[in-house]
């Protein structure tokens, strides 16, 4: 429904299991209770308890999706599930004020070939307010539905599609299903649909979307979380319980449609490098062999140790990355091979490297140590998926919806560890030894005007399986005495917060450890947390500290590259390194069963890198790679630029905020250089270990006494960053960077704000909110909902220790980049001028903040993050148990002057990636201010 860049997205992707790493448990003791009931009306209701947290999670599932659109209606159920959030009959307003009102946390729509689901996590006492919504929109929306509604949410959708393929490699998608399915396959079409037929969409024809599809007989509802199986039938039975079934919906029947033969397709696309996709048809979700499938994945293209990954980019340095695995579907699945061709490498080469490898596995088949690995990663997955209530919200609604079984994943985690090397060969034998398409996407120029595919896909088969109507069932609605024209229950009352206590210990060294127990789960976080960062490449090469941060994994003068790898997955252990704007970290997400020998070489990898000579050319090649890639995306060009910009020359923030350094910089990286910087900033005074999870002080103190306290630090001193004040600009500045052939414009705005430890931090915070950070914040209630010429548009504030930038963030429609360029400055002026936040655009916000507390720290990663900000920014230890009363305490009159103290409209620096040919002239007719062109490394060319 809703989402910004990657780069500033605060959503949370819910892979399946398969996808994820980590300690694998019995399968017999994974499980997830619930209550399954139904209502008259064909209603399917599943409840799991889950009271740790005072929190609900509602998940709605409607059993449609784009598989269902018939010929020229693409893109109609992702246009419907926009249209959900466009108010009801009894609630004729944006969906989601109400829920922003309770705090509402993971709330959003999605859209897939199969399905199409709406969710939200709500406080315990907020429950009846988001059934009524939900209920309101399922049985009272035709009439609330208009032609405005409609075009609005068409040109969202469409800047939705133009941001999507404006990626790099954002068309790939498309091509790949136009090419592994036949023309009249449910999955032949991407869901997002074309220009053509969202153009050609009438009301008529989306309220009869919602007829054939939307009735209660055809949807499956989800609550997890605090709240029983007695309440669920009583608050449902009430909501939802006089919504007629809806007439009945023919099934689409599996049809896998295997092909026999090898095909091959080419794509140009503004990318860096060139990729290599392959794809195979395989069973849908469901399928007995669907497991083994993923287990073959995982052991051809699963990471650092799989066969391709270790051939193409350790052995034969032929790729920067590989990766396989499968995309599963309840009609087929997609198994795809990704390949991301090192810079001057012949592809062919590449291909022959990889076709050897793949029929070495189909000749030989895993190794029983491969699935064992493998086997670990899938199940423990799956069980870390299970903290939040939301994840086991999404387990349950699949199973239920595309297998009538919530337990489904039981059957699927059986499968799992009955498998054998034999059986998964033989899995694999049948559907990848033949019959895939390959696509080879090159760079190169981009034909502005070419909006369709380069290929025109499969033609049509005489294969195709017909719907299936369900067994016939009568159903009846239950009159309601419920009174909807008073409007959205009202919610008086809000759990409290529970945010566990931080306790504190020393090393023998002196390094002070920081524990917030949390034992829903066993898994236990570690945060070993250097003040260092970006900031720290001062007077170094740009890059040095998360170059050698990410190195750190890369081997010890004991265990190489691989070695660490397989040790990692065998144990479950999840294990990162990395660095932020002011800090670098390494960190470890141990289970608990194997907390001492996680622990052992989490301590290697972090007090004896190795930084041996073929791991830093190999990682560099990586790292130049995915410089290059910054430089095709509009995000990432735009923040490489901008930062240098507004900082100038000499202070420690005039670097990209991608982090990554120049491609002169990291060339010219070596040992002597981690070295030092390891020496300088990784080092035991200038460290603080966090830990979150199931464990206790008393527990976790000597074991990390005994990995880190003799860890002794260099004699030279830590070398002092330069955060020196940084002046606004005196005049507006524009820059514009040539991205030829964009379908949008991306327009990011800065100027330099006061840091993240500054006394008035929470009133900033309320006031950028209310500005731009929420979906129903000025900025984006403009571009997005009122003119519709972006996807999403809004402002950040990003958290550091010196001056900090506020940037004004929209990927607009490229003939609308002048207009909204001009409407960004006018919101910017009218908050400090003609219209400041009104009362209500304030304690909406505080509202919002306060409400969502509660389930805002349900999983353990949140609590280490809230510790980190405590260090970071020099909080006190309460600072998350007092903060309801803080933001409740907050002054409007304080929060307009925050406004008045940070936005600066007459002081942006303007940074606009785009077409030139197109938009070049109607920006500078703006006259705001000097305008030069930069390419992309950010040097003025004119």
């Amino acid at each position: 429904m809703f989402k910004l860049s990657s780069w500033f997205s605060a959503g949370v992707l819910l892979a399946t299991f398969f996808a994820a790493g980590a300690q694998a448990e019995p399968a017999s003791e994974v499980s997830i209770p619930f209550e399954k009931f139904q209502l008259s009306n064909g209603l399917t209701v599943v409840v799991h308890e889950d009271h740790k947290a005072p929190v609900v999670a509602v998940s709605v599932w409607y059993h449609v999706g784009s598989a269902d659109e018939p010929t020229h209606k693409t893109g109609f159920a992702h246009l419907y599930e926009h249209l959900m959030f466009e108010g009801s009959e009894n609630h004729k307003e944006s969906y989601f004020r109400p829920f922003e009102q309770v705090g509402a946390t993971d709330m959003n729509g999605t859209t897939a070939n199969d399905r199409t689901n709406y969710y939200e996590t709500v406080p315990t006492t907020a429950l009846d307010m988001a059934l009524w919504m939900e209920s309101d929109r399922m049985g009272h929306l035709l009439n609330a539905i208009g032609k405005p509604e409609l075009d609005k949410q068409r040109g969202v959708v469409q800047n939705e599609k133009r941001q999507d393929e404006n990626q790099p490699y954002g068309r790939v998608d498309e091509n790949i299903q136009a090419n592994a399915f036949p023309a009249n396959h449910p999955y032949h079409h991407d869901t997002i649909g074309s220009m053509q037929d969202l153009n050609a969409a009438s009301l008529a024809d989306v309220k009869q979307w919602f007829k054939d599809y939307y009735g209660a007989a055809n949807t499956t509802i989800v609550l997890a979380g605090d709240i029983t199986p007695a309440l669920a039938k009583e608050k449902m039975q009430k909501y939802f319980g006089d919504i007629p079934a809806g007439p009945p919906v023919a099934r689409q029947q599996p049809w896998i449609a295997a092909r026999t033969t090898s095909t091959r397709g080419e794509m140009v696309d503004q990318v860096a490098q060139t990729r290599i996709v392959r794809e195979w048809n395989t069973p849908p979700a469901g399928d007995a062999q669907q497991p083994l499938l993923n287990l073959a994945a995982t052991v051809l293209g699963g990471g650092k140790t799989s066969r391709l990954y270790n051939r193409l980019v350790y052995q034969d340095k032929l790729a920067d990355d590989v990766s396989v695995g499968i995309s599963p579907f309840a009609l087929a699945s997609k198994f795809e091979l990704e390949v991301d061709v090192k810079t001057g490498v012949d592809a062919k080469r590449v291909e022959q490297a990889v076709a050897e490898e793949w029929q070495r596995f189909l000749s030989e088949g895993p190794t029983q140590e491969e699935i064992d690995r493998a086997r670990t990663r899938a199940q423990a997955g799956f069980v870390r998926s299970l903290e939040k209530v939301s994840g086991k919200s999404v387990i349950l609604a699949s199973g239920q919806v595309y297998r009538d079984d919530p337990a489904a994943y039981q059957t699927d985690l059986a499968r799992l560890q009955a498998a054998t090397p034999a059986s998964v060969l033989a899995a694999a034998k049948q559907w990848i030894s033949r019959g895939d398409y390959t696509l080879t996407i090159t760079p190169g120029k981009v034909d502005p005007g070419k909006a369709e595919i380069e290929s025109a896909g499969l033609p049509a088969s005489k294969d195709a399986p017909k719907a299936k109507f369900p067994v016939k069932r009568e159903f009846s609605i239950v009159k309601s005495d419920l009174d909807r024209s008073s409007g959205v229950p009202a919610v008086t009352q809000f759990p409290d917060l529970t945010f566990p206590s931080l306790q504190r210990g020393k090393l023998k060294n002196g390094i002070e450890v920081i524990l917030a127990e949390r034992h829903t789960i066993p898994v236990v976080h570690f945060d070993v947390l250097f003040d260092s960062g970006y900031a720290a490449d001062q007077g170094r090469k740009l890059g040095t500290g998360s170059f050698t941060a990410s190195m750190l994994d890369e081997g010890t003068t004991t265990l190489d590259s691989l070695a660490i790898a397989r040790q990692r997955e065998s144990l479950g252990a999840i294990l990162a390194t990395g660095c932020n704007l002011d800090t670098c970290s390494a960190s470890l997400n141990a289970l608990k069963s194997q907390l001492d020998p996680s622990l052992q070489l989490f301590t290697d990898v972090l007090r004896n890198p190795a930084f041996r000579d073929a791991d830093i050319a190999r990682i560099r090649g990586q790292w130049l790679a995915g410089i290059a890639q910054e430089k095709t995306e509009p995000t990432g060009l735009a923040l490489r630029a901008l930062p240098p910009l507004l900082y100038g020359a000499g202070h420690a923030y005039a670097i990209p905020f991608t982090g990554s350094g120049t491609p002169e910089s990291i060339q010219s990286l070596d040992a002597d250089d981690l070295r030092a910087f390891t020496r300088d900033f990784l080092r035991p005074d200038n460290a603080k270990i966090l830990v979150a999870g199931d464990t206790t002080l008393a527990e976790i103190v000597p074991k990390l006494d005994a990995a880190f306290g003799d860890w002794k630090a260099s004699a030279t001193p830590i070398p002092k960053k330069n955060l020196g004040h940084v002046a606004l600009q005196e005049k507006p500045r524009v820059f514009l960077l040539d991205r030829p052939g964009s379908q949008q414009s991306l327009i990011l705005a800065g100027s330099v704000a006061p840091s993240t430890k500054v006394p008035n931090n929470l009133e900033i915070k309320t006031m950028n909110s209310a500005f731009g950070g929420v979906f129903t914040s000025r900025l984006n209630l403009n571009l997005r909902d009122a003119k519709h010429w972006s996807y999403g548009a809004g402002s950040f504030l990003s958290d550091a220790i010196g001056q900090r930038p506020l940037m004004l963030y929209a990927p607009v429609q490229t003939d609308k980049t002048a207009e909204s360029v001009s409407e960004i400055l006018r919101e910017a002026q009218d908050l400090i001028g003609a219209k400041p936040l009104t009362d209500s655009e304030i304690l909406k916000v505080k509202n919002s903040d306060v409400r969502s507390l509660p389930g805002a720290f349900e999983s353990t990663g949140a609590v280490l993050g809230s510790m980190k900000n405590i260090v970071i920014y020099g909080r006190p230890d309460d600072y998350v148990q007092t903060l309801k009363q803080r933001i409740e305490a907050q002054k409007d009159s304080d929060i307009e002057a925050a406004a008045k103290e940070i936005v600066h409209p007459q002081a942006l620096t303007w940074v606009i990636v785009g077409d030139l040919s197109k938009i070049e002239k109607s920006v500078r007719a703006l006259k705001l201010g000097d305008v030069k062109i930069i390419d992309a490394d950010g040097k003025i060319v004119r």
